[in-house]
């Protein structure tokens, strides 16, 4: 019988339990993936913790890739013996797993596994903050918080493609060097430097037209100075918790700033879009453009290991459990 992490009650690591689960044959519209890799992301946290309430149990996980075992009535565009990977669909921490046949992609030859599972979430995410939220292109300079995560560095590298000068806040001198050597010009090691006054120094004073942050209440607000008049704050995560609640009128006095939380789920929720953004996010892999860094892999009975090591932020760019 295969196996998968499940979730009983919320809490810390340790609530992640490996338990053997039942898969029965595909429904109409459903696929049956034999997985191999799964991603790490730090949702999973935020949904295990109960940040993001889900209903109990459940099996965590948005993001995986493997091969299709069998389909059920009214597939057409998958058959089995198909490569595939998807996110934003719950339950990815399992050996197999029943999932809806519109949610996958097929895999190109040229990205194995490991790297589609480590890349779909956060590379449509880097996808649609850069390309959709606000379209970065030459001549622009953007601020990228957490710019050694597995986010951070696919921004970091597809928006100098672009034509972009990034900045980016780290943690340590190995991140800034990690950042540095993945398209970041000017990394900021935050735990030595005030990063507003830095980024100023890097602009000669110049404010920004946008603002990626994904890690919420310690950066939010100082954030927002980084910012010139009618500039975006782009708060996708809150990996330091939750930004507390705020005067809208500071977005007036300080430049008539917008702020947007997006999710990945918005900008992928018809096929036609799911389709689109995977389309991009492939070929600028597929091209060398970006490149995918696994840096960790763990066993997926290994899950509540690779938690603790993602909380106490010692991973850099992806993490990948292996099926």
């Amino acid at each position: 019988m295969p196996h998968a992490i499940r979730v009983h009650k919320t809490g810390g690591p340790e609530v992640l339990q490996w338990e053997a689960v039942d898969v029965g044959p595909p429904g109409a519209g459903q696929v049956k993936l034999k997985q191999t890799a799964v991603g790490l992301n730090y949702i999973d946290v935020y949904q295990r913790t109960g940040l993001y309430p889900l209903p109990l149990p459940f099996v965590p996980g948005m993001e995986g890739a493997g091969t299709v075992e069998s389909v059920g009535s009214g597939v057409t565009h998958l058959k089995a013996g198909d490569r595939v990977a998807y996110a934003m669909v719950i339950g990815a921490y399992a050996e197999t797993r029943l999932i809806a046949a519109d949610r996958v992609v097929k895999l190109p030859d040229s990205i194995d596994d490991r790297t589609a599972a480590a890349m779909m979430l956060q590379g449509m995410t880097a996808r649609y903050l850069i390309r959709d939220i606000y379209k970065v292109g030459p001549g622009d300079t953007i601020l990228i918080h957490a710019a050694a995560g597995g986010v951070g560095l696919i921004v970091c590298q597809w928006a100098a493609a672009l034509g972009a000068t990034v900045i980016g806040t780290v943690s340590s001198d190995e991140k800034a060097a990690l950042a540095r050597a993945n398209g970041c010009h000017y990394p900021i090691v935050y735990t030595r430097e005030d990063f507003q006054e830095r980024l100023l120094h890097i602009t000669g004073g110049e404010k920004l037209p946008v603002v990626y942050d994904s890690v919420g209440k310690d950066t939010f607000m100082k954030s927002l100075d980084c910012l010139r008049p009618r500039g975006i704050m782009v708060l996708f995560g809150a990996s330091s918790g939750p930004v507390p609640p705020m005067d809208l009128s500071l977005l007036s006095q300080k430049g008539s700033l917008m702020v947007t939380r997006p999710t990945l789920g918005t900008f992928v929720a018809t096929r036609q879009l799911l389709e689109e953004n995977s389309e991009d996010l492939f070929s600028v892999v597929g091209s060398g453009e970006v490149k995918i860094h696994v840096n960790q892999t763990y066993p997926l009975q290994q899950a509540a290991q690779a938690h603790s090591d993602l909380e106490a932020r010692k991973t850099t760019g992806s993490t990948v459990l292996t099926v």
